[in-house]
């Protein structure tokens, strides 16, 4: 290579890059773009070792030919190589279609890898060899890929010594002062590795109780199992490089039954969470949270005093990740990482059931017509709070004041009276926007209006503004409870 890096031979190095990389002199574009631009980066690092030989060895005639070839390689490699390779590149992804995981096929192949985790871990058990431990070793690297949204290249290079050494410490009761039930049940439930990322900096692992379990079997038959003394915790059995990520992945989401197995890569589902995250109702803070975890770089970081990182990641950042695994995330739309609730074995929180059950009660006494119960009780509130026009809690000084200046100018001078919603009206009300009513949104005038036009004889005597208070003061009712 060093005969190469001589500015005599510049024209010979030029062609070769171009008839690897595929290039086409009719079309000025590259078969393979990337390639061309990493060959010009390696180029140049070999120009930088030849550099520091010749300095160290003081050959001033190596060093001058290197400097000259690196002047060479400024003045023409741009316009020769890589304005081509850069422009093929943008063409290439004009119209391209943006693939996106399916959750139905995350879920997928989240269930097969957890079969297929339970069938290798038996198998290691019953019998130590380098197949069994390969195979139980490339669904745990592909399980944690997928659950935390890490970056492949992150997790296959993670060392032994890593996991080893992992914080094992017991979970801090007073920490745990600051956080829900859920949270803390979250964090015991968790364990978290810190690993080596992008640029170098740290960026942590979550794992489930199975993967620990597992990686520890991984651990204790590694001499057993041909893998030696190799540093890395995915080793490949008798040699001394790593498994790679995106190999396990691509087998995995190929036998899976996915409908789109192509989409199921490790950058394609970060990108899932990062885009699906938006239908949170995320603040500053969760966002910078949730973006340190998957390593994504932010230009203005909002540091705010608040708990330890780990604690943070276990407790809140946990939920999204379970919310993807478990094809559940649209469910949280509009809420913030402490208003999601969700177990980590898959069930229905208690918090949540119970307001579910309310929420079932209250349309099942509606429809029988009776009951003196909670549920009564918050349609009740509601139809007092709701009258014609009336506007919600907050602003009810504004709408008395502008009230009563109606009342001075009309003749009567009379209060208008409340006008308590029938069981009729009521009906026709959540007919329509019953779904408002349990995502806990105020309608618009145009949904209001829809809903007027559907049971025109039920509300004749309500306008869009008494059926958007009456909706209102519903969901305020609902969260008090």
């Amino acid at each position: 290579m060093e005969d190469y890096i001589n500015p005599q031979h510049f024209h010979h190095v030029i062609r070769a890059v171009k008839e690897v990389a595929g290039f086409d002199e009719k079309r000025n574009k590259f078969e393979k773009p990337t390639l061309a631009t990493k060959l010009g980066q390696s180029i140049q690092r070999v120009a930088d070792i030849m550099e520091a030989e010749a300095l160290s060895s003081q050959n001033n005639e190596k060093k001058q030919v290197v400097q000259e070839f690196r002047r060479m390689y400024s003045l023409t490699w741009n316009e020769m190589i890589s304005s081509a390779a850069y422009r093929t590149l943008e063409e290439k992804k004009w119209n391209k279609p943006k693939l996106i995981p399916l959750a139905e096929d995350v879920k997928k192949m989240h269930m097969y890898m957890t079969d297929k985790q339970k069938e290798y871990y038996r198998q290691l058990s019953d019998e130590k060899n380098s197949r069994n431990w390969s195979n139980l070793a490339k669904v745990i690297l592909a399980q944690i890929i997928l659950f935390n949204r890490r970056r492949e290249g992150e997790v296959s290079k993670m060392r032994l010594e890593a996991f080893i050494t992992r914080d094992n410490s017991p979970f801090n009761e007073d920490i745990g002062e600051a956080l829900t039930a859920l949270e803390k049940r979250l964090c015991q439930h968790f364990e978290r590795v810190e690993i080596r990322g992008k640029h170098g900096r740290k960026v942590p692992i979550i794992l489930t109780p199975a993967m620990v379990q597992s990686l520890e079997l991984l651990v204790e038959d590694r001499s057993s199992c041909g893998v030696g003394e190799n540093i890395y915790l995915f080793a490949r059995a008798g040699f001394e490089t790593r498994l790679r990520g995106s190999d396990c992945i691509r087998e995995l989401a190929k036998n899976c039954g996915a409908k789109k197995p192509e989409a199921l890569s490790s950058t394609k589902l970060r990108k899932q969470v990062a885009t699906l995250s938006r239908v949170l109702n995320l603040n500053d803070t969760e966002q910078d949270l949730l973006a340190d975890f998957l390593g994504h770089d932010i230009r203005v970081h909002r540091k705010f005093y608040r708990l330890p990182e780990g604690t943070l990641q276990l407790a809140k950042i946990s939920k999204v990740l379970m919310a993807c695994e478990q094809g559940r995330l649209a469910e949280f739309k509009g809420k913030g990482l402490d208003q999601i609730s969700i177990s980590p074995n898959g069930e229905e929180p208690v918090t949540r059931r119970k307001k579910s059950m309310s929420k079932q009660q209250l349309g099942q006494k509606r429809g029988s017509g009776g009951g003196a119960s909670v549920t009564q009780h918050k349609q009740q509130s509601a139809e007092e709070q709701s009258s014609e026009g009336e506007e919600p809690v907050i602003r009810r000084k504004k709408s008395t004041s502008k009230q009563q200046l109606g009342q001075k100018r009309g003749s009567g001078g009379g209060k208008k009276a409340k006008q308590k919603w029938s069981t009729e009206e009521v009906k026709a009300v959540e007919k329509t926007l019953m779904v408002f009513i349990r995502i806990g949104k105020t309608p618009g005038k145009e949904d209001c209006e829809r809903c007027i036009a559907a049971s025109p004889k039920a509300l004749a005597h309500r306008d869009w503004r008494g059926v958007k208070f009456y909706v209102y003061n519903r969901i305020v009712s609902d969260q008090k409870l």
